[in-house]
């Protein structure tokens, strides 16, 4: 089997981000929220806060100065309470504030002990072994093992397309949705649906990649039939448009033969005990 790019000699997944990655626009981003999350939770290994890290363009160094948002998630030593989900949304939104070089903030909050789970052990706890770079604390992927691209990990990272489905649709067809509700919902669903698309296909490829156009490219070699609207949805999930219609393609039709192609594949992702 050919070894692709994100993976090494062995055939595990490299770590895709680092620090030295951040692009010059973004440092001082990068510099400003590390205090800020010290300030916000106490520092790292106290009794709130056990690590931060980056996720997402910035760290990967594709990040655009304007357009691309910055990406955060805090294991706190506990699960996070309702008054540390406050703080971190304000966070959030100081930092989009402060910065015109990102277009928002979006940040994931767990506690170690869902991160370090049984459960989590192929969805989040692969995530932040593999997508998430250490900005505070010790890093978490230490406890984690390494990882490669199985039907097990497609399953447990994106075999729950079938959920967000009827609530996209919902959303989409709302007689009240603004055009940033409708915004805000295409860049999400097609998101999701890319690399869904690209994670349905990844063992077969064997391989990694976080950019979507990318992936667009290694589903189609696997579903020429279907090429054409992933490479749709990868252009909506870099440049998101309001037409119900675009959506109604990912809710009512490439979604949901995608839900099943990946259920006959992979499997069903196991069922959390907690919202997703």
């Amino acid at each position: 089997m050919t070894l692709r790019p994100g993976l090494d000699h062995e055939g595990c997944f490299l770590r895709e981000g680092s620090l030295s990655r951040v692009p010059a626009a973004f440092a001082p981003v990068v510099e400003a929220v590390r205090a800020r999350i010290t300030a916000a939770f106490g520092p790292p290994g106290g009794p709130r806060l056990h690590s931060a890290y980056l996720y997402g363009s910035i760290p990967r160094g594709t990040a655009i100065p304007g357009v691309s948002d910055l990406d955060l998630l805090l294991a706190f030593r506990q699960e996070p309470s309702e008054d540390d989900r406050s703080a971190v949304r304000a966070l959030n939104a100081e930092v989009d504030a402060a910065f015109p070089q990102i277009d928002g903030v979006g940040t994931l909050a767990y506690g170690v002990d869902t991160l370090l789970s049984e459960l989590e052990r192929n969805d989040l706890g692969w995530f932040v072994s593999r997508l998430c770079t250490p900005l505070l604390g010790d890093d978490l992927s230490d406890r984690l093992p390494r990882y490669r691209p199985t039907s097990l990990l497609a399953r447990e990272t994106n075999g729950d397309l079938a959920e967000f489905l009827p609530r996209w649709r919902a959303r989409a067809t709302a007689p009240d949705a603004t055009e940033a509700d409708l915004l805000a919902l295409s860049r999400g669903a097609s998101r999701k649906t890319v690399r869904t698309g690209f994670t349905l296909v990844m063992p077969r490829w064997n391989g990694w990649t976080s950019d979507l156009s990318r992936s667009a490219e290694v589903f189609a070699q696997y579903y020429p039939a279907r090429a054409a609207q992933m490479h749709a949805a990868a252009r909506t999930a870099r440049t998101p448009s309001p037409d119900r219609a675009a959506l109604a393609t990912l809710t009512d039709d490439l979604g949901p033969w995608l839900a099943t192609e990946y259920t006959t594949l992979h499997g069903t992702k196991t069922p959390r005990p907690y919202p997703t």
